[in-house]
């Protein structure tokens, strides 16, 4: 169903999408979508939830390599592995990690950019033994935030992506995370440091 799920949504969007639509297109009794999903909502936070466990098992593979030295290594295959999907991977340019949906599809404390977020800082931490304090989650936050913005204008301007726009994305990514990750004071902005300040003891 859930296969059926992401083909539909691509199709139809998801305010086209119905439980109707969803048991003929999966080719099984509406009772049985009832059984398994109360709404069209439910089915495509199993959809999402699926989509973000492929989204890191494929970063894990791309992190298990020996050629990756550096955490921008790691950056620049979560950007490339983000971009892989919108073109491979039925549902997902339509619904992203479920933004389309609910901003908090994935989690109900945090937005879906915040949990992909904490997922990036959990590899990286573990792979290149970055520091995980919530500084790194910061800025970390607010990198996802910008590739997602940049990524989806890319494939607004081009079914398959405009590349100038994509090489523009990791390019300012890249260039943000080396100043605060690598920068002088481990790159604390102002508001960065403000905003860690903040953060409840």
């Amino acid at each position: 169903m859930l296969d059926a799920c992401a083909e539909l949504v691509d199709e139809v969007g998801y305010e086209g999408l119905t439980t109707t639509l969803l048991a003929e297109r999966a080719e099984v009794a509406i009772g049985s979508v009832y059984q398994f999903f109360p709404d069209k909502r439910a089915i495509v936070q199993a959809l999402t939830l699926r989509t973000m466990e492929s989204y890191l098992q494929r970063l894990d593979e791309r992190f298990a390599s020996d050629e990756m030295t550096h955490w921008w290594d790691g950056v620049d295959a979560g950007i490339d592995e983000y971009i892989t999907m919108h073109r491979t991977v039925p549902g997902f340019r339509t619904l992203h990690f479920g933004d389309v949906v609910d901003l908090h599809l994935l989690d109900e404390q945090r937005d879906n950019n915040g949990v992909i977020a904490d997922q990036l800082a959990r590899v990286l931490t573990e792979r290149f033994g970055l520091t995980d304090v919530p500084q790194l989650r910061f800025v970390l936050e607010i990198a996802v935030e910008a590739a997602d913005a940049l990524i989806k204008l890319a494939f607004r301007r081009k079914s398959d992506g405009d590349e100038r726009v994509l090489l523009e994305a990791k390019a300012l990514i890249r260039e943000y995370l080396h100043r605060q990750v690598d920068g002088p004071d481990n790159g604390r902005s102002a508001a960065g440091k403000q905003a860690e300040a903040a953060q409840p003891v």
